[in-house]
């Protein structure tokens, strides 16, 4: 008997192919109008907020002069968020430069100088020098605070290059000078002062001029004070004096006030109390907290009885608004980095997409004006193919997905279905409001977080470069808790960029598998691992003061079978103490 061979009618082959054809044909066309659409989508112009953002920025320049720092900070931080850093860029960069200005007046000096830092990218775009150089001083001021005279130099520097005006570069200079004072080079920094003095018209404004000269005499007078010439010293402080009593000239006056009052200390101290009080009323008066709580000390220094406890008392809760003001701007700073951080990555997630869209829209174009010439000639072909490769591609992957999901799950059953059973059953069963069921239930939610964390982190990389130090540190500080205390020593005394790789990471795997078991099974509150370096040997010891271990299951519970392992790959040899009474003792040994 013959096999019959069962073929599709002709007609029907074609009716199928023309469906097709046609569906192929209408997708192509909707492709097209779609790629013309989404063209038109692209080149739509981006909002701009040239007008918001002068507002805002002129309401923060009021707040500004009238020394509203935390309202000033408010607006130019929303300025500084409309601005698109490459269109809006001397908006941007003058916004980042007022709020590092306020937050350098505040005495935040590390928010300070991480807002300079985040302009200093922008500036180079800007043919004004004069931002540069806001940027550049600010800098200056911040590691001069900070005691960093080397970067203070170093800005104070370039500053003082840029093509500004002249009085922009008196300040760059007598800032120099101010960093050779701290350095308590006064010979050099006399020098410094000594030219400004002779330049008293930089600027065609009058207050400029005498705000700066009063600066460069002041600083001059003080150099000589220190040198020993006490006589010159007064004779410059009361000049300065004169210019910063007047009202558009005050800048500094409180600086003035306790040069002399340093000068009659010895000499007249009366006259030197009444220079102190001057200084203090007048930090007060300008609302300035860190000279307050400098003179405030001075007043505690040279006063007595009922006014020491007075001037305590204020000093005191001078210093604890300070902290928290300070705590509270730094709360600030630190949201306002991370919106601004939020944004920056939404903005590039925006452009690469848009990038993105750019590129498929083109691909789009091709495939479409491909699809007309060849869908005649390989339609067959493409939708066989496509079905199979696409059918296989699912086929592979849900079972890559499924493998996986089964080897996760049974590591999951394994080792901590029971556990979470026997914590909802505890849970379920007892009184929580009982502190010890509540403390019971705490500790085994724990041990499953521990256990769930090490699964999660069983194959992950361990870091062995010049970070394995900190990576080895922190891993062991993670364990420690308010109850468990957990001691190095020795630990740094090793040349851990001498030890093979690989025993870098058997190292940190033994150390993980004994602290992990600490945890889970010692009840030790004291820890201490030791690192010893004998000839050529890494000698590790570690004891906790826990329940200890019975002896006849030495090296197969908790895990230490897996200890004894690692150790035995590299060569090492491991020691276990069955004697320790106090807990738990075992030391190994590996050639580095």
């Amino acid at each position: 008997m013959k096999r019959q061979l069962h073929f599709i009618p002709n007609k029907t082959i074609l009716k199928y192919l023309l469906i097709v054809q046609f569906l192929l044909l209408g997708g192509s066309l909707i492709l097209f109008q779609s790629y013309k659409n989404d063209s038109s989508l692209v080149k739509i112009k981006k909002k701009d907020n040239s007008a918001e953002i002068k507002r805002l920025s002129d309401i923060a320049d009021v707040y500004f002069d009238t020394n509203k720092k935390d309202s000033a900070i408010y607006f130019f931080n929303k300025a500084k968020k409309l601005c698109d850093p490459n269109k809006n860029t001397i908006d941007y960069v003058y916004a980042l430069s007022c709020i590092s200005q306020l937050q350098f007046e505040q005495g935040n000096y590390i928010a300070s100088e991480a807002s300079a830092t985040e302009a200093l990218p922008y500036i180079k775009h800007i043919k004004n020098p004069r931002y540069s150089w806001i940027v550049y001083n600010l800098l200056g001021l911040n590691y001069m605070n900070n005691y960093d005279n080397t970067n203070a130099t170093l800005y104070f520097n370039k500053a003082l290059s840029l093509n500004t005006s002249a009085w922009r570069k008196y300040i760059a200079l007598n800032n120099l000078g101010a960093i050779y004072i701290n350095q308590k080079k006064y010979k050099e920094a006399m020098k410094i002062f000594k030219i400004l003095a002779s330049q008293k018209n930089v600027s065609k404004y009058d207050a400029i001029n005498h705000n700066n000269y009063s600066f460069a005499i002041n600083n001059l007078g003080f150099c000589y004070y220190k040198l020993g010439n006490s006589k010159k010293a007064q004779n410059y402080f009361y000049e300065a004096l004169k210019i910063r009593l007047k009202p558009e000239t005050q800048e500094g006056l409180v600086t003035t006030y306790k040069n002399l009052s340093s000068i009659f200390e010895k000499t007249d101290p009366n006259l030197s109390l009444k220079y102190i009080k001057k200084a203090y009323e007048h930090a007060s008066k300008i609302k300035n907290v860190t000279e307050r709580v400098e003179t405030l000390a001075l007043l505690i220094k040279h006063s007595e009885a009922n006014d020491l406890k007075r001037h305590s008392l204020t000093y005191i809760k001078l210093v604890d608004s300070i902290t928290i003001a300070r705590q509270t701007a730094k709360n600030q700073f630190m949201n306002i980095q991370y919106l601004s951080k939020k944004d920056k990555e939404e903005n590039l997630r925006l452009k690469a997409q848009k990038a993105e869209n750019e590129l498929q829209l083109e691909r789009q174009k091709k495939r479409i004006i491909i699809s007309y010439i060849i869908i005649l000639f390989i339609l067959g072909l493409v939708t066989f193919l496509c079905y199979h490769l696409n059918s296989k591609g699912r086929k592979e992957k849900n079972d890559a997905v499924l493998k996986s999901e089964l080897r996760i799950s049974k590591k999951l059953h394994d080792e901590l279905a029971n556990d979470v059973y026997q914590t909802i059953a505890f849970a379920e069963i007892k009184d929580l409001k009982i502190d010890e069921n509540r403390e019971h239930l705490l500790n085994n939610l724990e041990n499953i977080y521990l256990r769930t964390r090490n699964i999660s982190k069983e194959n992950s990389k361990i870091t062995t470069d010049k970070n394995y130090i900190v990576a080895l540190k922190e891993m062991i500080s993670g364990f420690k808790t308010p109850k468990i205390n957990i001691l190095l020593n020795g630990f740094d005394t090793i040349s851990w960029d001498k030890v093979e790789t690989n025993k870098k990471i058997i190292l940190y795997r033994i150390l993980q598998e004994l602290f992990l078991n600490m945890k889970q099974h010692s009840q030790a509150t004291l820890v201490s691992t030791t690192f010893k370096l004998k000839e050529k040997n890494l000698i590790v010891i570690y004891n906790d003061n826990g329940v200890g271990i019975n002896k006849n299951d030495l090296i197969f519970k908790n895990g230490l079978q897996n200890v004894e392992n690692r150790i035995k790959t590299i060569n090492g040899t491991i020691i276990f103490d069955p004697d320790y009474e106090k807990g738990f003792k075992l030391s190994f040994t590996f050639p580095i």
